[in-house]
């Protein structure tokens, strides 16, 4: 009986020896998969500041095939997308960049549901229609861009991006209307004040408007 105790003792120790190593090993390679996507996406924000937009581009698109779970590559690479349409006249041009846009801002969602950055990401790129094209592109998307902000307001209200979108486009409304743009105005200058005190989950989150928040605040003083 002893024999067989001391058997069953040495299979359990050797097994929990095993299930240990087998444990230390997921743990290391999460965190050296954790790495690499950390460095991977610093180094694509290297090549963005740089001015080298479209190798940036490619590499968040490397980052996304590699983490299929990860929203923030999409993002940024349906960001891009939008910025590079402000100035496009080209509608085939402009088509193809947002269309990518709407790709990867489809898949992001679907990784995070309910997501306040990526609903203010959807409103911009539905703002760079209208601004193509107002009278074609208006009566399409205006509706849901108010719907989008103010969704990702209910989500998130101490959100700077979410704030400054929502006001920004309230009072490039009333503007179109000739309304009063003072109520916008002041939540503009509001929301400069939540970039301050607003904590995203990393320094990978988006962190983008303050400096676009400024220059609109100043325009309401003119």
């Amino acid at each position: 009986m002893k024999t067989k105790i001391h058997q069953y003792a040495t299979i359990f120790n050797t097994l929990r020896t095993h299930l240990l190593i087998i444990v230390l090993v997921a743990v290391i390679g999460s965190v050296q998969a954790q790495t690499n996507f950390e460095k991977g996406m610093s180094k694509a924000f290297e090549l963005w500041q740089a001015d080298k937009t479209d190798q940036a581009e490619h590499m968040f698109e490397r980052i996304a095939k590699a983490e299929s779970n990860a929203w923030l590559p999409h993002y940024y690479i349906a960001q891009l997308n939008s910025l590079k349409s402000w100035n496009v006249k080209d509608e085939a041009v402009l088509k193809a960049q947002l269309d990518k846009s709407q790709t990867h801002l489809d898949t992001a969602m679907a990784l995070s549901e309910n997501n306040a950055e990526l609903l203010v990401m959807q409103a911009q790129v539905y703002t760079n229609w209208v601004a193509f094209d107002g009278m074609t592109y208006g009566m399409k998307y205006s509706s849901k861009i108010t719907e989008l902000y103010a969704k990702a307001y209910a989500i998130d209200a101490s959100n700077p991006r979410v704030a400054f979108g929502k006001a920004e486009w309230a009072m490039g409304s009333a503007k179109y209307f000739g309304q009063d743009t003072t109520p916008y105005c002041k939540a503009i200058e509001a929301s400069i004040l939540l970039f301050d005190t607003f904590k995203a989950e990393s320094d990978l989150h988006p962190s983008w408007g303050k400096e676009r928040a400024k220059v609109v605040a100043a325009s309401c003083k003119k």
